[in-house]
């Protein structure tokens, strides 16, 4: 939900903007927690649809999230002041989303606010991880060489997510193409069949008379069908918003073929990446791990972290909590942690799980894209094949017959 509001910091300076909040008591936290006195707060209302449709096309997308990551990092490299940087990068900025989330948190930063707490308003945008990395940060004073990493880190996950997806446009759209001429055929071209066969009484193999009837069912019902379909649609994409559908869709994901384990290694390589990194700008390991979740958008792995995390402040041990999660969690993981907390060196044993795996979904992804062609081509050998043959074979019967 997003919420105007107008304050006046400690000063008495009167700031206005906008904050991402789940209800109103959390946006009034939020803008308490940065030292401002509210003068008035209330809900943007608009249509849940519009809302996002308008979402979607105006989101800061995760190229323009990357630019500005590493161009911040440069100009704080280049020893720019925080406030006259982020001017720079309001002005370069041509994504309207990510444009006036900069210049509000110039506003904020300008009117004494620190650069986490100016993050933090748009957590729409910046993530949990970002903005508590960029609070570390604060602390140990090296926000240019967090930058950075956050630069890196992005654009390493935004070329995985290319990767994967180049891979499977021509496997999309070669299956589009099929079901498009498949559609032709069933809906248009073997209803006018139908007629010459019953006319002729020949034997009809098996296929064809399933192709027969679907492709008379939609001639008849085809406005019926496109609105079941679109009603189903709006159903599942409904229901997969809702906790229990991403729960659903979770277990779904990981335990796909192949695909499932190539999930679970990138959360397990983001989130050994993640709390890494917050270790050792000297955030206490149950938060950090409390954190690094959020750089994973599975629920199920986020619920099984959440429960690492409660676990750990317990009491207990990274390593012994990562150990009863072995379904989740490779064994490989909660040894090499367990080495790391013996020798004190547990931040760098993480990285090298976050290398280790990282190294094993890049081999992954290419193994698939090596694999995915040809598999490819055999199944729709096999599916047009099978479409011709359902039309051949009976008006091969019918030549036949006289």
């Amino acid at each position: 939900m997003k919420f105007k509001y107008k304050a006046r910091t400690k000063e008495g300076e009167l700031q206005a903007g906008y904050v991402e909040a789940i209800n109103r008591n959390t946006a009034l936290d939020i803008l308490q927690g940065h030292s401002l006195y509210i003068l008035s707060l209330a809900e943007v209302r608009v249509p849940k649809f519009y809302a996002s449709m308008l979402n979607f096309m105006q989101r800061a997308k995760r190229v323009d999230l990357v630019i500005f990551t590493r161009q911040f990092s440069a100009m704080l490299k280049a020893d720019l002041p925080l406030d006259e940087a982020l001017k720079g990068l309001y002005l370069q900025s041509k994504n309207p989303t990510l444009k006036e989330a900069i210049f509000e948190m110039w506003s904020d930063v300008d009117a004494g606010l620190s650069l986490s707490q100016a993050l933090e308003k748009h957590s729409a945008i910046f993530s949990e991880f970002y903005i508590n990395l960029v609070r570390s940060a604060e602390v140990t004073g090296r926000i240019d060489e967090v930058m950075e990493f956050l630069a890196d880190y992005l654009e390493k996950e935004m070329a995985l997510i290319a990767k994967v997806r180049n891979a499977l446009i021509y496997p999309a759209f070669v299956l589009g193409l099929f079901l498009v001429v498949a559609g032709i055929l069933v809906g248009v071209v073997f209803p006018q069949l139908s007629p010459i066969f019953a006319e002729s009484n020949v034997q009809l193999p098996f296929f064809t008379q399933i192709l027969l009837d679907v492709g008379n069912f939609i001639a008849a019902w085809w406005l019926g069908v496109i609105i079941a379909v679109a009603i189903l649609l709006v159903i599942v994409a409904d229901y997969l918003r809702s906790q229990e559908g991403r729960m659903v869709y979770g277990q779904l994901i990981i335990r796909a073929p192949v695909f499932g384990d190539l999930f679970k290694k990138v959360y397990i390589s983001r989130f050994s990446e993640g709390l890494s990194i917050l270790i050792k700008g000297g955030i206490p390991v149950a938060q950090a791990i409390e954190i690094s979740g959020h750089t994973i958008d599975n629920v199920i792995y986020r619920e099984v972290i959440h429960d690492l995390a409660e676990k750990v402040r317990s009491g207990r041990l990274v390593s012994e909590a990562i150990e009863t999660n072995e379904k989740y969690f490779p064994v490989l993981v909660g040894q090499m942690v367990a080495v790391g907390e013996k020798t004190g060196k547990l931040d760098e044993m993480l990285d090298r799980v976050a290398i280790f795996y990282t190294r094993e979904v890049n081999d992954l992804v290419a193994n698939l894209v090596e694999l995915i062609q040809p598999t490819l081509m055999v199944v729709m050998g096999v599916l047009v094949g099978v479409l011709f043959a359902s039309v051949l074979l009976p008006i091969y019967n019918l030549i036949q017959s006289f």
